[in-house]
């Protein structure tokens, strides 16, 4: 497949009207991969990606804290981006001598039994 002036220019067209890069592959008769490929090559402006990632959605913390207050052991499981406004710890009651709370210790805190040392060992 060659790359004529006129597809480049009916690509720039295209992709200044917002048209999907797999509708414009279709319309010069490219795969939607050629399309980005040539886009990012030509410097045509960027496009946000077409995937919508949910945001994950942890269990509701018992009391959200940005940082912990004095004196108290709560658990300092995070949550979020730490440059993110809504960045938090969990904030539950830690268990003693541990940094988190009894479910984020069972997910932090694993040990090897016998069984898999030996499976490590092989």
């Amino acid at each position: 497949m060659t790359w004529t002036v006129e597809r480049v220019l009916e690509l720039r067209k295209l992709w200044a009207t917002g048209a999907s890069t797999a509708e414009i592959g279709r319309r010069l008769g490219v795969s939607k991969n050629a399309v980005v490929g040539k886009a990012h090559r030509s410097g045509l402006a960027p496009r946000p990606s077409p995937i919508r990632r949910l945001p994950a959605s942890p269990p509701p913390p018992a009391r959200p804290v940005r940082l912990a207050p004095l004196g108290k052991a709560v658990c300092y499981w995070p949550y979020g981006d730490p440059q993110d406004d809504d960045f938090h710890f969990c904030g539950a009651e830690a268990e003693p001598g541990k940094p988190y709370c009894a479910k984020h210790c069972a997910m932090a805190y694993t040990r090897i039994t016998r069984g898999d040392e030996a499976d490590e060992a092989a």
